[in-house]
């Protein structure tokens, strides 16, 4: 699913008027419908419904749900800022809409469910109570600048109301893309957001959570022409994408045919991160995998990942030695192994000499942070898979998520390199530019080694050939997927690492399911 800018959604919206064809007041009752029919499926009509529209097209939307509401018997309280005597033309007709609507129906039935107001000067709030829906259909992803006068003082007052509030397309306020400049105070604080055909990029921002709430994407048939005006860098990966991806295994497949792996982890005392990995990268379909680690941590590795082969560094207590890896389809190097001296050495040797598929990880990238000269030293298409911190230590600390996302794709691209940001929604950031974000996952993967598997999911799958792109879209997903199955059997707070390995064989269980049905 593509992410579009706010000027590509006009883009795509006009050439589904020009070529459906529909008329633009119809294009508005789709998107109207398929919100209100959302709100009847989640709020019994016994709610009380506050409505605030702006004087454009999403006020439109807003006015429009209002009448298909009171259609369905909700009391519904509408608003419609117009100070400037300055409607769009879709929101005028609404607006007419709205009120025939109100007259036939109190004339034919003698029912006045349905209030309406238009204020064209002074404003008297009504009272937004708890219990209360409020819908904001204020600006949408039209607005250019941050709101000011009086209607930043309508969203402060429904945002410090205990009302539930929903959001139409985008919460009122928050601009699309990039809010560095933004008056974050001035943006609804909505509790559900349903958003028309397209995620927007601000979404997938872990500071504006806050403004969109729970979001949905709502499909209403918008046409996207596919030529230069809508290419776009920003995709969602979807569940079908993903099983489309699995390559599955010929009845004549062995241990030599699915790939060996190199997994060089843990220094003494930190054999578990070594641990999660090589599990993960067993249960991920690795024919077979090597680990390289240091003498201390022998015995607990042979005890707990028996199917796998240890490498001992010639230090009993850290990796110190670069050595020849040939012989291996796929490596990783990075979880554990600390950052002393002869690490540091050691790891800028192996990456320069390593010509296999590679990952970067944990200890490594904290290597990398702290000598970002050798980032131009690092294999063409290796890839980096950073948490926040880490991340920060490659491209310095940033004012937001969008300018961290920037940074991150022109140090990929500039390095030809992948980096995996991790987080709510992983992103996959590749040479070419391209953001692909992920959409499995939960807070109870916020836990000391998930990191550390996801790795050894992504190690394996290097391992048996897929791309790393593929690699690194499949095994994100596949990660996160664990997590949600997990947490449907335990909880958030009960979930920790190694479940996630127990939940692996499940989820590629799952995908080949799916993708049968598909």
């Amino acid at each position: 699913m593509k992410i579009l800018s706010a000027a590509q959604l006009k883009t795509v919206d006009a050439y589904t008027i020009e070529h459906e064809p529909v008329s633009s007041t119809n294009l508005m009752e789709r998107a109207s419908r398929a919100v209100a029919d959302r709100i009847k499926q989640r709020w019994p009509v016994s709610t009380p419904v506050k409505i605030f529209a702006g004087p454009g097209n999403n006020g439109g939307d807003a006015l429009a749900i209002a009448r298909m509401l009171g259609e369905e018997n909700y009391k519904v309280y509408a608003y419609l800022f117009n100070t400037s005597d300055n409607l769009s033309p879709d929101c005028l007709i609404n607006k007419q809409r709205l009120v025939d609507f109100q007259a036939v129906k109190h004339t034919t039935m003698g029912v006045h469910n349905v209030e309406f107001v238009e204020i064209t000067s002074q404003f008297t709030p009504p009272p937004l109570e708890e219990g209360d829906l409020v819908i904001d259909g204020l600006f949408g992803t039209g607005l250019s600048r941050p709101l000011n006068g009086g209607f930043a003082s309508v969203v402060k007052y429904i945002n410090a109301s205990p009302a539930t509030v929903v959001s139409i397309d985008v919460p009122s306020g928050l601009m699309c893309e990039d809010n560095t400049y933004n008056v974050m105070n001035h943006i609804i604080r909505a509790s559900f957001t349903y958003t028309i055909q397209y995620p927007k990029l601000a979404f997938f921002f872990a500071e504006n959570e806050q403004y969109v709430g729970e979001w949905e994407v709502l499909d209403i048939g918008i046409i996207d022409p596919e030529n230069e005006e809508t290419h776009t860098p920003y995709f969602l990966t979807n569940a079908k994408e993903v099983r489309a991806m699995l390559k599955g295994r010929s009845k004549f497949a062995h241990k030599g045919t699915m790939g060996h792996a190199l997994l060089v982890a843990g220094k003494k005392g930190m054999a578990g991160a070594a641990i999660l990995s090589a599990r993960a990268c067993m249960r991920g379909g690795a024919g077979k995998l090597t680990i390289h680690t240091p003498e201390s941590n022998v015995r607990v590795l042979q005890a707990t990942v028996p199917e796998a082969v240890l490498d001992i560094d010639v230090d009993s207590n850290c990796f110190s030695q670069s050595f020849d890896t040939n012989a291996y389809d796929a490596m990783a190097i990075g979880p554990g192994i600390g950052t002393s001296s002869y690490t540091v050495q050691a790891f800028i040797e192996q990456v320069s000499m390593s010509k296999c598929p590679m990952i970067i990880d944990a200890d490594a990238l904290n290597i990398l942070g702290s000598h970002r000269g050798w980032i131009a030293q690092l294999p063409r298409r290796c890839i980096l898979t950073p948490h926040k911190k880490e991340l920060f230590g490659l491209i310095s600390t940033t004012r937001n998520s969008y300018e961290e996302l920037e940074r991150t794709r022109e140090l990929a691209v500039r390095q030809q390199i992948y980096i995996l940001i991790k987080g709510a929604y992983s992103a996959v950031v590749t040479p070419e530019g391209n953001v692909f974000f992920n959409t499995t996952g939960n807070p109870g993967m916020a836990t000391a080694g998930a990191g550390d598997v996801l790795t050894g999911i992504i190690l394996a799958l290097l391992a048996q050939s897929y791309v790393p792109e593929v690699a690194l879209r499949l095994g994100v997903y596949l990660h996160g997927l664990t997590g949600d199955l997990a947490a449907a059997d335990l909880c958030y707070e009960g979930v920790i690492a190694s479940d996630l390995i127990t939940y692996l064989p499940r989820a590629f269980k799952q995908l080949y399911e799916e993708r049968k049905r598909d």
